[in-house]
């Protein structure tokens, strides 16, 4: 009884192992860079996320990638950047959430307010988080942080300087049509083939691997 019971869960793991493999189809469900975009994490695989506070699906898709970002392996740097879409050579209407997200970062309180602020913006239907910096000046002071500091941060060379960045990689560099979108080492970008999240981070993952494997290979 015990050798049948250890063969159905042998074979029902199988089954399960094969369900959540991944067939990597290029132009299905990944999209490659010829050539590959510099990244910053030289030394390790690097995922970057693109989102905008106001994007329903980058709401929706927020808590599996939570919890898929504290299990990366230690060879992955992950990294948020929150898209903007040039308008006229100009910054566009994304611009002032890119700069809640630096200022926040600025401050260290992304890890404490990143998800408060997606939630403001789709469950208490605060949509002036995304433009009006007075908005998200007050809705920080209600909760407890120094508006001052968030002010001068938001208006400082830096934060400005890592907008103008984010443009540039949305637009020139990664050239996005929609988010959230995952690149994976400045080589691949990760396509949906579902509305469910835990599939899109399946495909992340098998180009994660395909990218260590490349590594792998080249260094022979």
């Amino acid at each position: 009884m015990r050798k049948l019971a250890s063969l159905i869960a042998i074979v029902l793991l199988s089954v399960v192992n094969g369900a959540c493999a991944v067939e990597l189809q290029e132009k299905k469900n990944f999209a490659s860079y010829n050539p590959p975009r510099p990244t910053e994490a030289q030394d390790r695989i690097e995922v970057i996320e693109f989102f905008w506070y106001g994007c329903s699906h980058c709401f929706d898709f927020e808590p599996a990638l939570h919890t898929w970002v504290k299990k990366l392996p230690a060879d992955v740097a992950f990294r948020r950047v929150p898209a903007v879409f040039p308008r006229s050579g100009s910054p566009g209407p994304w611009a002032p959430a890119a700069s809640l997200y630096y200022s926040l970062e600025a401050m260290n309180l992304t890890e404490k307010l990143h998800g408060d602020v997606f939630s403001a913006v789709h469950n208490e239907r605060r949509a002036d988080l995304l433009s009006d910096k007075a908005a998200m000046t007050t809705w920080l002071g209600r909760k407890g942080i120094d508006t001052k500091a968030f002010s001068d941060a938001y208006e400082s060379f830096s934060v400005h300087s890592k907008v103008a960045r984010s443009m540039q990689l949305s637009d020139q560099a990664y050239n996005l049509d929609g988010v959230p979108a995952i690149i994976v080492d400045g080589r691949y970008r990760a396509i949906a083939t579902s509305d469910r999240s835990e599939d899109y981070l399946a495909t992340v993952d098998a180009l994660i691997d395909k990218v260590r494997k490349e590594r792998s290979a080249k260094k022979k």
